[in-house]
């Protein structure tokens, strides 16, 4: 069955002066502002498109690797994946690097890493983002 996640912005004002709302509407558990300036120099409490492609690949991978581990017989203690979205303005998002800290029993670093590679690889919004380099780095704890 397939689902459709929605939200939307509103804007007002030119690109530079302007702000706006995103809210998430499927989950309703909120809505942020959004501003050039939370875009393209500090945040200063409001979040950016980037901020929220961030939150979903973190989440994506950490549940891909779950999966991939779980099926190989080492379900994961624990997993802490940090997204970091490199936004340069006039050239558009450069980069994406993944870091994740792994707590899984019965399984030794190189067997980690490959996991974590394969998630990288395979998780909806890593592929979905194909045209942007992906990077990871991936260690047990």
């Amino acid at each position: 069955m397939a689902t459709t996640r929605n939200a939307h912005t509103v804007w007002t004002g030119s690109l530079m002066e302007g702000e706006g709302t995103v809210s998430l509407d499927s989950s309703k558990v909120g809505s942020y502002a959004v501003s050039w300036p939370s875009r393209a120099e500090e945040a200063n409490g409001k979040t950016s498109p980037e901020e929220l492609i961030a939150a979903a690949h973190s989440s994506c991978f950490s549940m891909a690797l779950s999966h991939g581990l779980s099926g190989a017989g080492h379900t994961p203690t624990r997993l802490n994946t940090a997204a970091a979205v490199t936004f340069q303005p006039g050239e558009g998002i450069t980069g994406i690097h993944l870091t994740v800290e792994g707590e899984v029993p019965g399984l030794d670093e190189a067997g980690f890493v490959k996991a974590a590679e394969d998630a990288k690889a395979n998780c909806p919004v890593s592929q979905a983002l194909s045209g942007t380099k992906i990077t990871l780095s991936a260690s047990l704890v």
